[in-house]
């Protein structure tokens, strides 16, 4: 292992809170593996890049040595972290659990080593938990204690309804650090209330309290609020290649910036010259966009679609030149004008008509060329080459 000052300066990278640095030095000076965990609830079956923050950072302990832990919350799962809800949330089935779990298992080690990795499952030691060790891991909180945290309290105030069960939620997820004994748990900004609880659980059973590293919750493609597939700003790890490298190219030169901190491999001198290098104008931003859009697509898909998907990029966007392969569909129109929102839902160019409504109004959208800004406008039966955004093209032929 490396000297533990340096193994801390790494670490640091783009962490915006650690309890404490002083006792992750003490344990790094120790000079064994520490079991570093993180927890993921298996509540959707795909990845986007916001999740894989917490995972990158894994990789680093990874290879500095130390044991990782990724902790698939099965049975936390089941419940639902109420971190951030102004509302209780759906409690997911076993079986939806066990599902997106699978997925999980198999688009993690795209980043981490599976040889050097430990999964676990929660529901491994919660599912034979006798009540009797439930009252007992629940009587180390007050509820005074969980109405601190401000998503319970501004709820209380506003006298929406607390399940019992949310309040079991950061408890659980505390008592797993007991059971894996862990050193260090990685988390979002949002996830600070449930590591503390860790922190105070493993107190309570006796253990050395875990090291919290809290990371930050990445920015979608919007470049304002957070990664979340149901907002439309994610980037999704199994996304096809030039989709992919489409959506990173799209973003801010600043929010390149941050991807670059919380993504890219890179090291930190390099990042730091990066950095100087764009404030100088000694090297152009989108050179670097390009770069970064390369070597996440290369993570994910290897190095032959990376390359296709960047030629891709710079020949349609770049030349102005139309993609090839431009998938086709037909469409009934029976003698009839179709609505254009319609058509682009029927079509999948867009979740709803909703969407589709929203991009003709902010010009995002044009038929064979042409932008099209009126959105009552309406299709006869033809042929046509629909664009919407940036990426996504369509050529319709009547059936």
């Amino acid at each position: 292992m490396i000297e533990p000052e340096r193994q801390l300066q790494i670490l640091k990278r783009g962490a915006v809170e650690i309890i404490s640095e002083e006792e992750l030095l003490e344990r790094l000076r120790e000079g064994r593996p520490l079991r570093v965990k993180a927890g993921f609830d298996p509540t959707a079956p795909d990845l986007h890049l916001g999740h894989t923050v917490l995972i990158e950072k894994m990789r680093q302990f990874q290879e500095l040595g130390h044991e990782v832990i990724f902790l698939i919350g099965d049975f936390t799962g089941m419940i639902g972290d109420p971190s951030g809800k102004s509302e209780t949330r759906r409690p997911l089935t076993k079986e939806e659990v066990l599902q997106n779990a699978k997925t999980y298992k198999e688009q993690i080690f795209k980043i981490l080593d599976p040889e050097k990795t430990r999964i676990e499952f929660n529901s491994k030691w919660m599912s034979s938990m006798t009540a009797e060790e439930l009252i007992k891991v629940a009587a180390q909180y007050t509820v005074a204690r969980m109405l601190e945290r401000e998503d319970f309290r501004q709820r209380w105030q506003n006298q929406s309804p607390i399940g019992i069960h949310e309040f079991l939620y950061p408890l659980i997820q505390g008592y797993d650090s007991v059971v894996l004994e862990a050193d260090v748990e990685l988390g979002g900004t949002d996830q600070k209330f449930n590591l503390l609880v860790g922190r105070e659980l493993q107190k309570a059973f006796g253990q050395k309290p875990q090291v919290l590293i809290m990371m930050p919750l990445l920015e979608g493609t919007d470049g304002v609020k957070k990664m979340s597939k149901s907002l439309g700003n994610y980037i999704g790890i199994t996304e096809v290649p030039k989709e992919m490298f489409g959506k990173l190219m799209s973003i801010s030169d600043e929010l390149m910036l941050r991807y670059y901190e919380l993504l890219s491999h890179i090291s930190g001198e390099e990042l730091e010259d990066l950095k100087e290098g764009i404030r100088s104008g000694r090297i152009n931003p989108r050179d670097a966009k390009m770069k970064l859009a390369t070597e996440i697509v290369q993570r994910y898909w290897g190095k032959e679609e990376a390359e296709k998907a960047r030629e891709e990029f710079e020949r349609v966007f770049s030349k102005r030149q139309s993609p090839e392969e431009i998938p086709e569909v037909t469409l009934r129109w029976d003698g009839e004008e179709i609505w254009l929102p319609q058509i682009l839902k029927e079509t999948g160019l867009c979740q709803s008509t909703s969407e589709a409504i929203r991009l003709i109004r902010q010009g995002g959208v044009s038929v064979n060329g042409e932008r099209v800004t009126a959105v009552e406008t309406r299709l006869g039966p033809g042929e046509y080459l629909i664009r919407v955004g940036k990426r996504r093209f369509l050529r319709i032929r009547p059936e």
